[in-house]
């Protein structure tokens, strides 16, 4: 394969979204996390983590698996957005989340890239039930102009939860994001660089915004923000 090849291309991408993550500590202490992208030249593909996001440790190592020893696992699959798996054999747990990628592209045909974490502020709003605000500006710039709607939980790769996520989706048009009720946070992109930095973006935010509490509360826009274009474009790496 070269740097040219449309699947190495997105393997690119998916790594470098996965290296933000946890270089970010975005992530939950597990580490569990799934990331897809599309294709490129190939809209109706997708590529995905066949496994584990970071390499699992050798069954004999008696180190403590700390993740900043371990490396990123570039082991993918690749995906029909029908379900069907062209190449590559995803874990079970993995195969588990395909309908809820695939739901996402489904739902949102702009998207090239959805990212589902359990990074742990973002997703104790989750656990609440409550929208997270869009008040911290970092959201703004990687294009999340309103507050993070929740979708109802439902047992994860079920059809119903697949429908609760597609109509959270469709009822919040603007919206890059949405928590999973009971569950986390599933994150769509422009690529998996956009995604993994808007999932960086939210944590904060989760952060900030509970620090905020005891305080007031975080404080709203002004009204004109949304006449303003305050988004950073993710460009395409030219090397």
């Amino acid at each position: 394969m070269t740097q040219h090849d449309p699947v190495q291309k997105a393997r690119v991408d998916l790594t470098a979204g996965i290296n933000k993550l946890f270089a970010a500590s975005a992530m939950s202490a597990s580490g569990h996390g799934n990331i897809s992208v599309r294709i490129p030249g190939h809209d109706d593909r997708l590529l995905v983590n066949a496994g584990e996001l970071l390499r699992p440790w050798p069954a004999d190592d008696l180190r403590v698996a700390a993740p900043a020893l371990r490396t990123v696992n570039d082991d993918v699959v690749v995906v029909g957005l029908d379900g069907t798996v062209h190449d590559g054999t995803p874990s079970p747990s993995v195969a588990a989340i395909l309908k809820m990628h695939i739901g996402v592209y489904q739902a949102r045909p702009d998207v090239n890239a959805v990212i589902h974490t359990h990074s742990p502020y973002a997703t104790s709003y989750a656990l609440a039930g409550v929208s997270l605000p869009a008040r911290y500006e970092a959201l703004l710039v990687h294009g999340q102009p309103v507050d993070i709607p929740v979708a109802p939980w439902a047992p994860r790769g079920t059809e119903e939860a697949v429908r609760s996520i597609a109509e959270t989706f469709a009822a919040h048009p603007r919206t890059y994001a949405i928590l999973l009720g009971n569950h986390g946070l599933l994150v769509a992109g422009d690529s998996a660089r956009h995604a993994a930095s808007l999932v960086v973006a939210i944590e904060e935010a989760a952060v900030s915004s509970i620090g905020a509490e005891p305080l007031g509360g975080p404080v709203p826009f002004p009204d004109h923000v949304h006449d303003l274009d305050l988004r950073l474009r993710f460009e395409e790496p030219t090397a």
